[in-house]
């Protein structure tokens, strides 16, 4: 789970100069310190530079790691990153 501290991603300048917006779902590994290990694209918004700006932002993200029978665990985790012009 994301810690709510975690900066959202910056909306590219390219992209909201065009009117790009989008979902951009994310696969996640997070290690059991809840670090980002890796991250890649799951399902693209359609636009490069959306994508790019949510896997930049999730790698630097800190997560509560996932449990098993109380101790953490590496996982993987889904995130979806929504990009609209009113944000």
């Amino acid at each position: 789970v994301p810690s709510e501290r975690n900066a959202p991603p910056t909306y590219p300048h390219s992209a909201r100069r065009h009117g790009h917006e989008g979902l951009v779902v994310l696969r996640a590994c997070v290690s059991l310190r809840g670090a980002c290990v890796s991250v890649a694209v799951e399902r693209s918004s359609g636009h490069t530079e959306l994508d790019q700006a949510a896997a930049e932002a999730v790698r630097t993200w800190q997560f509560r790691p996932a449990l098993l029978n109380g101790a953490p665990v590496e996982a993987e985790v889904e995130i979806p990153v929504r990009f609209k012009l009113t944000d």
